[in-house]
């Protein structure tokens, strides 16, 4: 893999509190259309790419701003605070070009190809990694998708499952086997097949069908004789001890922290949508808004507890990283955990301090309640983060 040559002018987006704010209220304006619809939400995304937050990440020698870690989980606060749907989307993205640019590991003309995308519009990029049978890869074990080898390149054949952003993808990172001559069954080699979005062979099933985060378009995804070039398919090492290990993802390590900060973006608009609610709603036994009783007022403020303290756990864990810090590092997981806690805590307060309205698909908290909890389904899961914390505690 070789640094592209056709080098483009991405726009470097303004970070401000305010500018993140008008993106945050014009994504939030149909969140709750796509929330419905459940489509591929391409007004929000296209909101995202004209404030120039869906390139953010993208490495300066590549015409990008790069923006660093703690910059990047801003914007995706930010957009999980107008919809997590478009975020989920975005975080993809931003971690598939901040992998790039610390490991160069696209086929040059592939990531030409998307850089000038880019400039035409939203042009999303994803991981696709879990599988029907294997379920998600981070419990362990190989997908069931192979690349076979051929004279020319690659045929890639599979099924993979919660394929994030769907028909809206430009560009499928596929994990799979390859399967070639003479290749050790017992020690295939691994990869990512780098795939662009509109060729033959690739067909959608419409499974998602989900509790939150429904304009995700988290859909099954079929591969049937893909043809791709040989340098389509990127080998992750396999170390002594048989662990894959995928240096561009460990390169970009602090960037893994961007979906826990999409849904502190939902905890945020659940705030929002609470403090409206109890500035608004006057009962008549009590003559004046319940936002002037010291029981909501206790309520807000431990909603606002839990925010903090989320958001203390993600900026600081990210300072910790840049500064070097050798022990944060083993602690990632746990502080996710703790993040989802936090969050999940947050919008849940809020929905049960205000009863039946709370849960009416007419208040927007209905939404954010749904949204907060499938932050529990990103990896490392919270049982696997403590277990792991539990048997270093304990040598």
């Amino acid at each position: 893999m070789t640094t592209t040559e056709q080098r483009v002018a991405l726009p470097v987006p303004d970070l401000s509190p305010a500018a993140l704010a008008a993106v945050t209220a014009e994504i939030a304006a149909t969140a709750p259309e796509y929330d419905r619809s459940g489509q591929v939400p391409v007004t929000g995304l296209q909101v995202a790419h004209r404030a120039g937050l869906l390139t953010a990440t993208v490495a300066r020698r590549y015409g990008g701003p790069e923006v660093g870690s703690r910059e990047a989980v801003r914007i995706l606060t930010a957009l999980g605070e107008g919809d997590p749907s478009v975020a989920l989307i975005a975080a993809n993205s931003l971690q598939a070009h901040a992998a790039q640019a610390a490991h160069e590991h696209w086929p040059t003309a592939y990531y030409d190809d998307v850089l000038r995308r880019s400039l035409e519009g939203p042009a999303p990029v994803n991981a696709i990694r879990a599988e029907p049978e294997l379920g998600a890869p981070a419990r362990g074990g190989l997908p069931k998708t192979t690349a076979t080898r051929t004279a020319t390149g690659w045929v890639l054949n599979g099924h993979k499952a919660y394929a994030t952003g769907g028909t809206g993808l430009a560009y499928h990172v596929v994990w799979a086997v390859a399967d070639e001559p003479g290749a050790d069954p017992a020690a295939p080699r691994v990869g990512h097949v780098i795939v662009p979005a509109d060729l033959p062979g690739i067909t959608w099933v419409e499974t998602w069908d989900h509790l939150g985060l429904r304009a995700s378009n988290t859909h099954d995804v079929v591969y049937d004789g893909v043809e791709l070039p040989e340098d389509a398919f990127v080998e992750i090492p396999r170390g002594a001890d048989g662990v894959y290990r995928d240096p561009a993802a460990m390169a970009s390590g602090p960037a893994s922290f961007g979906h826990p900060a999409l849904y502190v973006g939902v905890a945020r608009a659940a705030r929002s949508a609470f403090a409206e609610f109890a500035r608004s709603r006057v009962p008549a036994a009590l003559g004046r808004p319940i936002a002037t009783t010291e029981r909501i007022q206790a309520v807000a403020g431990e909603i606002d507890l839990r925010i903090a303290q989320a958001e203390t756990l993600l900026h600081g864990a990210i300072l910790r990283l840049e500064a070097g810090d050798p022990e944060v590092a083993a602690q990632l997981s746990i502080l996710k955990a703790a993040i989802a806690r936090s969050v999940v805590e947050a919008v849940q307060t809020a929905v049960a301090a205000l009863g039946n309205p709370a849960l009416s698909r007419h208040n927007s908290l209905e939404r954010h309640l749904r949204d907060v909890l499938c932050i529990r389904v990103h990896p490392p899961q919270e049982d696997t983060a403590l277990l792991a914390a539990g048997r270093r505690v304990l040598g």
